[in-house]
């Protein structure tokens, strides 16, 4: 599979500390908020991902290696997304450049049921411009 960042301008480069895990993840807080199943996924994504923040595990793969429900796989990653530490496109995940503000607070999502499934971002907006012309 051909893989692609989902955010280029978000592009994480080693930090000067030498390590793929920030240090600002706990000096800036960005995590502090965060449910422990929002930071498992957190580290395991920064842990698997290639030089430009790249992995592709399936949910499947993540609950397996989580020891995690679909439902809490699904929940991690919507707690990221907001505040700009991960971008999401089934199945690849980018784990994002720190910088900046958080685009906004970290709340409990409403839990998801196990039929709820990720939609196609894409096929809406063409479903919606097909009704919109």
């Amino acid at each position: 599979m051909h893989k692609r960042p989902i955010s280029f301008p978000k592009l994480r480069k080693v930090p000067k500390q030498c390590s793929w895990v920030d240090q600002r993840l706990v000096r800036d807080h960005p995590i502090d908020p965060l449910r422990h199943e929002a930071c498992t996924l957190s580290l395991f994504l920064v842990t698997v991902a290639d030089a430009e923040g790249l992995s592709v595990y399936s949910e499947r793969s993540l609950c397996q290696r989580l020891s995690m429900t679909l439902t809490g796989v699904r929940q991690a990653r919507q707690a990221l997304i907001p505040r700009a530490l991960v971008a999401s496109q089934s199945p690849l995940s980018q784990v994002l450049a720190l910088g900046g503000a958080p685009r906004g607070p970290a709340t409990e999502l409403a839990p998801l049921s196990a039929d709820d499934e990720p939609v196609d971002l894409q096929a809406v907006f063409k479903q919606i411009g097909a009704v919109v012309s």
